[in-house]
C-alpha cells in the first residue's frame, strides 16, 4: 500500500516536472551553438589577421589572440552580455576561449560581496579548477607516456 503512495507521488511530480521543463528544438539549439560559436571563432581569426599585419611573427600570435579573447570573454561577461550570448547559443558560447573566460569571471562576480578573499579569490575557480586540474594532469600524463615512447624507440 505505501509502496503504491509512494509511486502516485513520483508519477504526479514527473508530471509537474514535464509541464515546466522547457520545450527546446535541437536543430535550432545545435543551429544557434553552431553560428555563434563560428563567430566567436571568426573574432578571433580577426585579431589573428590584424595582430600579423602589425608585424607580430607567427609564433606569438596565438598568444596575443589569446589574451584579446580571454579579454573580451571576461570583460562581456561582467557587464552581463556573456550570459545572454549563453541563453541562446548554448554549447556554442562555452566551446571557444571566450567560454574559458566566462567561467572563471561568472563565479568570481557572483561571490563578490562576501569580500576579494573568501569570495572572489576562493570561488574563482569553482567551475574552471576541475577543467584545469584534469587537462594539467592528462598534459602531465600524455607527456610522460610520449617521453617512455620515445626512449623505447631508440
Amino acid at each position: 500500500m505505501e509502496k503504491r503512495k509512494e509511486n502516485e507521488i513520483k508519477n504526479t511530480y514527473q508530471q509537474i516536472v514535464q509541464k515546466k521543463v522547457p520545450q527546446s528544438s535541437i536543430l535550432k539549439d545545435a543551429v544557434f551553438a553552431f553560428v555563434v560559436g563560428g563567430l566567436i571563432c571568426d573574432v578571433g581569426q580577426f585579431f589573428m589577421n590584424l595582430f600579423l599585419s602589425l608585424g607580430v611573427s607567427k609564433d606569438d600570435v596565438g598568444y596575443y589572440v589569446a589574451t584579446v579573447m580571454v579579454f573580451l570573454g571576461a570583460f562581456l561577461t561582467g557587464i552581463g552580455v556573456y550570459d545572454n550570448i549563453g541563453k541562446y547559443a548554448g554549447a556554442g558560447s562555452i566551446v571557444p576561449i571566450t567560454g574559458f573566460a566566462n567561467s572563471i569571471v561568472s563565479p568570481a562576480m557572483e561571490y563578490k560581496r562576501e569580500g576579494y578573499i573568501f569570495g572572489v579569490g576562493s570561488k574563482m575557480f569553482v567551475i574552471a579548477g576541475p577543467i584545469l586540474v584534469y587537462g594539467i594532469s592528462s598534459s602531465i600524463l600524455v607527456g610522460i607516456i610520449y617521453y617512455i615512447i620515445k626512449i623505447l624507440a631508440r
